[in-house]
């Protein structure tokens, strides 16, 4: 279909008279130098009404610029707040959030559209284009969440959500999922890279514009990474990722966040009614053994944003069954498990290049903090030497190619929740109270195995 061009008019600043060429005097008003450069669109959707006149934006200089504070609206859930930037969604914000079929998000933003419906006391449009309103509905009843204030419109069509939005005008829009949301102007398939662009760029236009707050649903590729063009995770304020480890825990995280940190991590736990926040989860990724601690274990501190939280590193070694070796590592980077085991090699001995790696952490959160490192290699000496670390020990500490044990940040803290959770042995490379200070991998091994 081929597009009209944009019209260039001159609209009053004054009584809003609007005419096709420059004029010094307002014809209707008679104000002088009053009008004003504005666009004509005949190519806007129902989100703009056809023909409308929009002003022509032009630079001013940022020093003039009045800087606002971000306002946020809490959803009434405490973890999804966390990870948002600590107190709640930023007003004109678009959030992409990103998981698993099967995985809860769905549920999740049921919870969030009630909850926000209570602590805003405002309207939510639930935008579902893969459930019927009755499958919906049988969702809330199941799980006993409150429906006051919530519209549910089951359609794929952009066109429709548009004339929904601006009728009545939401303060929350949830879109489950972007991917099923397709437009005439983009053609008829949804899913396809132009519709998700087109669709996601007209949707990210109407909050701006308003003071709302846009989360969209997506699907994910087999590795776990959000399907569909990069260009989108570019057009979103924020990106989030649900995952979930064997057992019913599931883990949020940011990995884009233009209004907070991407260092938070909210944690749930799936029920019969839903998705409930953990609040206290620093001991839920150790193991708590009767009796000696089996060789291939260690204990690390690892910061979550604001948070401490204990983990269990485990790792096996078998000897190779071709000349081919392997690294068998989910949880953690297998580069970094390679590389551990590499300075080991070196600095102690120990053959790891025959053998085959496996590692694992407790939980199933995935570490990628480089204060793991001096634990993982006490694993990996552990499994490898069969000598098991003392049961009440915490190793901290970042590992380098020279087998130095290097600082990492906020060893105090780590330290003091280690201490208060009964952990008696605390070996990091710095000395703080409590603390026993190694320079490398050889101090590593005297201090902390028997």
């Amino acid at each position: 279909m081929a597009k009209k061009k944009v019209q260039i008019s001159y609209k009053c600043s004054n009584c809003g008279f609007v005419q096709p060429r420059w004029l010094g005097r307002c014809p209707e008003c008679s104000s002088w130098n009053t009008l004003e450069e504005c666009i004509t669109d005949p190519n806007a959707l129902s989100s703009v009404a056809p023909g409308q006149i929009a002003t022509k934006v032009k630079p001013v200089p940022l020093s003039s610029v009045v800087a606002m504070d971000d306002d946020r609206y809490p959803t009434g859930i405490e973890e999804f707040d966390r990870v948002l930037g600590g107190s709640g969604a930023t007003k004109r914000s678009a959030i992409l959030l990103g998981g698993e079929p099967g995985i809860g998000k769905s549920t999740l933003l049921l919870q969030t559209a009630s909850s926000f419906s209570k602590t805003q006391a405002d309207l939510v449009l639930y935008v579902s284009g893969e459930e019927s309103s009755s499958q919906i509905k049988a969702r809330a009843n199941r799980l006993g969440v409150d429906c006051t204030n919530i519209q549910i419109m089951p359609t794929m069509r952009l066109e429709d959500i548009l004339d929904a939005l601006n009728e009545l005008k939401p303060r929350l829009v949830i879109i489950d999922s972007i991917q099923t949301v397709y437009s005439i102007e983009g053609g008829i398939i949804p899913g396809t890279v132009n519709q998700l662009k087109y669709c996601t760029n007209e949707l990210v236009g109407w909050v701006k514009e308003h003071d709302s707050v846009l989360i969209m649903t997506c699907h994910v590729t087999k590795d776990g990474n959000i399907a569909g063009p990069k260009a989108l995770e570019h057009m979103v304020d924020t990106v989030i990722s649900f995952e979930r480890n064997n057992d019913e825990i599931r883990f949020l995280r940011a990995y884009k966040n233009r209004f907070g940190s991407v260092d938070e991590l909210g944690i749930f736990e799936m029920t019969a009614k839903g998705l409930v926040a953990v609040t206290d989860p620093s001991t839920m990724f150790i193991t708590r053994r009767e009796g000696a601690i089996p060789a291939g274990v260690s204990v690390s501190a690892v910061f979550e944003g604001t948070r401490v939280f204990l983990v269990e590193i485990q790792a096996l070694t078998v000897p190779a069954k071709s000349t081919l070796t392997r690294v068998y590592s989910e949880k953690i980077d297998s580069a970094r498990v390679s590389r551990v085991a590499a300075v080991l090699e070196k600095q102690t001995g120990l053959r790891f290049s025959d053998h085959d790696i496996y590692v694992n952490v407790a939980g199933g959160i995935r570490l990628t903090e480089s204060a793991i490192d001096a634990a993982l290699a006490a694993s990996l000496y552990s499994a490898r030497s069969g000598v098991a670390l003392s049961g009440n020990s915490v190793v901290i500490g970042e590992l380098s190619l020279a087998g130095e044990i290097r600082p990492v940040g906020r060893i105090k803290q780590r330290a003091k929740t280690a201490a208060s959770l009964g952990y008696t042995t605390i070996v990091a490379p710095e000395k703080e109270d409590g603390v026993i200070a190694v320079k490398d991998v050889h101090e590593l091994i005297k201090k902390t195995f028997k």
